[in-house]
């Protein structure tokens, strides 16, 4: 990895070579940049956090191998919350919120205004949808896919891997996937490579182990149907009108 140098833009900052930071980015103090960071006008970067880092991975990860100095890029007005990771390669979409202490890893991606809320995990390849939110200690397991407008309560967990840690020689794991305008409640865990539906409901400290069918309200261990969404909790009428 590029080596890091100080600057007397902000307390503390450490920058890597290359590292262009427009005017209006406003910056917390102790706040690393390494090389490869594209940094666009309007974002905001609070104390602590680390952008552009290369992943720790364990000596039998499936994972990719990390690559320097590979392109991580705020877009414009994404917010980067106290003491947040975003890893190599992630892109934080246009006024985009990571929260404090949160991780984003390598080839994420966020849509313009998707937020992950305080200490959250999203993993390698994972797609939030514009205006999609996870609340406090959601978990998305590689390659997770949410789409546009859904809502994640605290402590989500989306697993990919049925054997537990011996899956060797499995080239790729289930991922999941979030339709659009779906929501889930608090302590929700998804199984591997499950598809929650368009506007489906998935109530609290639920698991759900097959796929929900769009529009359908689903509840327990594992999850059960218990009835349709009604006209009146679609999106559309429940939308910020702007």
């Amino acid at each position: 990895m590029s080596a890091l140098e100080p600057s007397d833009r902000a307390p503390g900052l450490l920058l890597g070579p290359g590292v262009a930071l427009p005017e209006d980015v406003s910056l917390g103090g102790h706040v690393i940049i390494h090389a490869g960071v594209v940094i666009e006008p309007g974002c905001r970067i609070q104390h602590g956090a680390v952008l552009g880092k290369l992943p720790v991975l364990g000596p039998y990860t499936t994972a990719p191998a990390p690559v320097a100095d590979l392109e991580t890029r705020l877009e414009r007005g994404a917010q980067i919350g106290c003491y947040a990771v975003i890893v190599a390669g992630a892109r934080i979409g246009p006024a985009a919120v990571v929260s404090d202490h949160s991780i984003v890893r390598e080839h994420a991606r966020f849509e313009a205004g998707a937020v992950a809320g305080h200490g959250g995990v999203v993993n390698r390849s994972c797609r939030l949808g514009a205006g999609s939110k996870l609340m406090a200690g959601c978990i998305l397991a590689p390659r997770t896919v949410v789409e546009e407008d859904v809502f994640c309560g605290p402590g989500l967990t989306v697993t990919d891997d049925l054997t537990l840690g011996r899956h060797r020689g499995v080239s790729e794991l289930p991922a999941a996937t979030l339709r659009r305008a779906c929501r889930l409640a608090a302590n929700v865990t998804l199984l591997p490579g499950v598809e929650i539906g368009v506007e489906a409901m998935v109530g609290a400290g639920s698991v759900v182990t097959r796929d929900v069918r769009g529009r359908t309200v689903v509840f327990g261990a594992p999850a059960r149907f218990v009835r349709d969404v009604t006209d009146e909790e679609l999106r559309e009428r429940h939308a910020v009108r702007g």
